[in-house]
């Protein structure tokens, strides 16, 4: 083990890039002898399993994320919460608002997860799907699931947690709110949002 020496402005520096709070810094920065990358990684990976637990907490606090598209036809709003005023305020908390409104415009969501959108929409697609496979001819044994897969597929392509980040397409919107609620040390949680398109009612 080194004995290297853990500086106040290490710590510092550590809380810096990753908004986490002083303790948690230190202790990150003893673990790993002080080394400022493997101090972030082990944070990372501590905070994705914290965000975990953090699934039971309410989040009462939050802000508005918003974008208008540069041709002024397609306008979102996002309503973004967490546990408190502190993390709302933090430029992190608010870039994630930003950019969920600007993924939302670009890949128009049916709703935030499968449970929001209306039974009616889902029992409609389903009866597509069950006759799409009727008229694939496939056997009934395989069809219920060939039918399930595809609404799988299909709220995975309409809900926002599951859709692929557009800024960045290896990771989901929900993987994306995992990471930031991992470096605040907060649930963070989409409550709704509105996209609004000129001529369209959505």
């Amino acid at each position: 083990m080194s004995d290297k020496k853990i500086t106040a402005s290490d710590v510092k520096k550590l809380r810096d890039m990753t908004g986490a709070g002083m303790m948690d810094c230190k202790r990150a920065l003893t673990e790993t002898e002080g080394d400022l990358e493997k101090a972030i990684d082990l944070m990372r990976a501590k905070g994705a399993a914290k965000a975990a637990k953090r699934a039971e907490k309410s989040a009462n606090e939050g802000t508005i994320g918003s974008y208008v598209h540069f041709d002024s036809r397609t306008a979102v709003i996002v309503e973004l919460n967490c546990e408190t005023d502190f993390v709302a305020n933090t430029d992190d908390f608010k870039a994630l608002a930003k950019d969920l409104a600007l993924h939302v415009a670009s890949m128009a969501p049916m709703a935030v997860s499968p449970d929001e959108i209306p039974a009616e929409v889902i029992e409609r697609e389903r009866a597509v799907y069950v006759e799409q496979v009727k008229e694939e001819g496939k056997p009934d044994h395989i069809a219920d699931k060939i039918v399930e897969g595809k609404l799988n597929k299909f709220f995975k392509q309409n809900t926002l947690l599951a859709q692929p980040f557009v800024k960045d397409s290896d990771k989901t919107i929900e993987e994306l709110i995992t990471e930031v609620s991992a470096r605040t040390g907060e649930k963070i949680e989409v409550a709704r949002f509105c996209r609004m398109k000129v001529g369209q009612n959505q």
